[in-house]
């Protein structure tokens, strides 16, 4: 009974420290798994990964994760790269920066059941990532904390010109043999969509070796079919066949292996992938997507609840790396990294004949969970 009192005590410590703390909402939350596996760091602005420290197959600690040395870039950076939040109130993009509740295929723009919501992506004809300033750019506080797990709550005010208020819980977990769990309880007071995501961008081999970007990476999804995208990056209703296209990595590829055949396939003068993928299993049946690096031997295995992910491998990245990947004077460029981001279908309230429901109320919350299995490739 001692020992559990002195648990929770020192818990609430940590606690009320975090939430009183002078830098919040950059304070700095570290949890570690008891075998020394896995460690992470977060802070509370888009309760954010800032740090994930795994081991290589020399035994050896790498942070395999991008980001700031200084967090406060977090929310200042022009660039706006999303490093590794929790992204909503609806993560990826939205076409015209409109929806209808109920949804349709368009939405007429004098209808009061037409919502709008600020854009911030080609040209003004899109919303990405929940608006200008969407849960990754907000101020989430702790609620709870242990050594091995920190969950945090953010309320969503009718933020960005979204209906009603949604409350959120994001919990990180890290555990014995290298895992990293993430999972999000979000209740809603009205209707309203949501569709949220955990934008984290891997380099697994930590820019060590002489290692500068991912395209010998390996990897692996689960998907047959990818979401067909018009010149806008917006889903036109269509699917795409990965069979024989560079879309197929139902059977492990290099990021790489077919790299000529990306030139533009990520938009004008865009090269690599920026696609969302279609999982053909249902939620937590085996793994969904697994990356993985020779060089370093590190591998993840990812199972999720959600139906999609989003590969985007970083083209337009250009911004000084943390110290420990070899910053400031070397930069993130493109493809240095793979931003794998767990989803569901995007922009699914323009697209009714999917027969997507993306739309919560009291009574019907949302649930996002993510797990992340580390290990050594062989």
């Amino acid at each position: 009974m001692r020992t559990i009192v002195s648990f929770v005590l020192a818990a609430m410590t940590v606690l009320t420290s975090a939430n009183n703390a002078p830098d919040w909402p950059f304070d700095i939350t570290e949890i570690k798994a008891p075998d020394g596996s896995i460690s992470a760091k977060f802070v509370s602005i888009g309760a954010t990964l800032t740090e994930l420290w795994v081991k290589d197959k020399f035994g050896r600690a790498r942070d395999v994760v991008l980001g700031y040395d200084n967090n406060t870039n977090l929310l200042t950076d022009p660039n706006h790269p999303v490093f590794n939040p929790i992204v909503g109130r609806y993560a990826n993009r939205l076409k015209n920066g409109t929806f209808s509740i109920p949804i349709r295929k368009d939405d007429p723009p004098n209808d009061p059941n037409v919502y709008h919501i600020p854009t911030n992506d080609h040209n003004g004809q899109v919303t990405l990532h929940g608006g200008i300033y969407g849960w990754d750019r907000r101020n989430w506080t702790i609620v709870s904390c242990t050594p091995t797990s920190v969950t945090y709550k953010h309320l969503d005010a009718a933020d960005e010109g979204f209906p009603g208020n949604v409350t959120a819980y994001a919990t990180h977990t890290v555990s014995n043999g290298g895992t990293l769990k993430t999972s999000v309880h979000a209740t809603a007071t009205q209707k309203t969509p949501i569709m949220l995501t955990q934008h984290i961008y891997w380099n697994l081999d930590a820019f060590q070796d002489g290692q500068t970007d991912v395209l010998g990476h390996h990897l692996q999804v689960s998907g047959s079919r990818v979401l067909a995208l018009d010149g806008n990056a917006i889903p036109t209703g269509d699917f795409i066949n990965v069979t024989g296209t560079v879309f197929d990595f139902r059977t492990e590829q290099t990021i790489g292996a077919r790299w000529n055949e990306t030139v533009d396939l990520c938009g004008p003068g865009c090269r690599g992938y920026d696609h969302a993928w279609i999982y053909d299993e249902p939620a937590f049946t085996g793994t969904k997507t697994s990356l993985w690096s020779d060089v370093s031997g590190i591998r993840f295995d990812i199972s999720s609840n959600q139906p999609a992910v989003q590969v985007y491998t970083a083209y337009w990245l250009d911004l000084p790396r943390k110290v420990v990947h070899g910053g400031p004077k070397l930069n993130y460029t493109s493809w240095s990294a793979v931003a794998i981001e767990q989803e569901g279908y995007l922009d699914a309230v323009h697209n009714p004949e999917w027969g997507v429901d993306q739309i919560y109320y009291p009574g019907r919350n949302f649930e996002w969970s993510s797990t992340y299995k580390f290990s050594v490739a062989h």
